[in-house]
C-alpha cells in the first residue's frame, strides 16, 4: 500500500511448489505468473501460475481475504487448468488479462530439446501455445466464441496463437492493443514476437523454425 513494503507477504505458496524450487539454483518451475482480474476492486479474484509438487502447471483463481485486504486467502484456490507437464523445463506460465477481459496463458513445449513430442505443431495440444479463456461466463472457464479455431474439430478451442518454444512474457500494448511476446530460444537465436491488435490464429513456427531460421527435419 502507498509503495510499503508490508512484513507479511500477500500470498505465500511456498508449500505448493516442487522443492528444489526452494533450496536455490537453476529451476524452470514454481509460481509462475500473477493476474489481478479486471474487477478486483469488486470480486477480489485474482488468478495464479504454477508448477505443483508434481511438477504440473496449474491455473487458479483465488481470493482475497475478507477480512484483511493485504493478504490471500489461501483455502481459495479453485482450479481452473491443468496440464500434466513431461519435462521439468519450458513451464513459460506467464497470464494476463487483455483488453478484452479475457485470460492470456503461455505454455512451453513441454521441455527437453528439440520439442520432441512436437507438442507446439500438434493442434491438439495445449502446449507450445498462447491461450484465451472467459474465466466470467462459466465454471472453471468458457471459450470465447470468437476464438481462431472455434469450430475447427482439428484444434483445441482454447488456442490463441501456436508455434512456440517457451513463451516466457507477454505483453498489450496499451495504447494500440498491439500483442509482444518474448520466446526463448534454443541455440542461436532469442525472439521478440510482434501482432497488431485484432489478429490471431498466427503460428509462430516452433518447431520447424527457430526465429527465422529453419531447423533441420
Amino acid at each position: 500500500e502507498d509503495g510499503e513494503q508490508l512484513s507479511e507477504p500477500f500470498l505465500d505458496y511456498s508449500s505448493k511448489i516442487p522443492p528444489a524450487v526452494l533450496r536455490g539454483g537453476y529451476s524452470e518451475q514454481g509460481l509462475l505468473g500473477l493476474a489481478f482480474h479486471p474487477d478486483y476492486a469488486d470480486n477480489g479474484y485474482f488468478f495464479i501460475s504454477y508448477t505443483d509438487i508434481n511438477g504440473d502447471s496449474i491455473i487458479a483463481r483465488m481470493s482475497v481475504s475478507q477480512s484483511d485486504a493485504n493478504l490471500a486467502d489461501e483455502t481459495s484456490e479453485v482450479v481452473i487448468l491443468a496440464l500434466d507437464q513431461p519435462f521439468e523445463n519450458h513451464n513459460s506460465g506467464h497470464i494476463v488479462f487483455g483488453p478484452d477481459g479475457f485470460l492470456y496463458i503461455s505454455f512451453g513445449d513441454g521441455g527437453d530439446q528439440g520439442d520432441p513430442f512436437g507438442y507446439a505443431q500438434n493442434p491438439q495440444s495445449l502446449f507450445g501455445k498462447i491461450l484465451r479463456i472467459d474465466v466470467d461466463s462459466a465454471s472453471p472457464y468458457a471459450v470465447p466464441q470468437d476464438n481462431p479455431f472455434v469450430g475447427d474439430a482439428a484444434f483445441a478451442p482454447e488456442i490463441w496463437q501456436m508455434g512456440f518454444r517457451n513463451p516466457w512474457r507477454f505483453s498489450f500494448d496499451r495504447a494500440t492493443g498491439d500483442f509482444y511476446l518474448a520466446d526463448v530460444g534454443e541455440w542461436q537465436f532469442e525472439e521478440v514476437n510482434y501482432l497488431p491488435a485484432g489478429e490471431s490464429g498466427a503460428n509462430f513456427g516452433w518447431e520447424y523454425f527457430e526465429a527465422n531460421l529453419k531447423r533441420d527435419g
